[in-house]
């Protein structure tokens, strides 16, 4: 069983500059067949994983689906500040 959490901070790691702020958590859902994913990080690197028009964004919630076929889940991911 995959840890979705880990995975999603080893696709971001490398598109932010301040490593040390950036957090992946696995937040409680009222759904048990979804995984809600918070992506904590400054506001600059917020802004580079979102991407222009969301695109970044949209390609991170792509993969995440495919990591999470394995285990009949769906991800929802959401960006906050630090």
């Amino acid at each position: 069983m995959a840890e979705l959490d880990k995975v999603l901070l080893d696709l971001c790691k490398p598109m932010v500059e301040n490593k040390d702020n950036l957090d992946v958590r696995v937040m409680p859902s009222l759904n048990e067949r979804e995984v809600v994913l918070h992506v904590y990080a400054d506001n600059d690197d917020i802004a580079r994983l979102i991407g222009r028009k969301g695109s970044m964004a949209s390609a991170l919630r792509q993969v995440m689906s495919v990591a999470s076929h394995a285990e009949d889940k769906k991800v929802t991911i959401k960006f906050e500040q630090i």
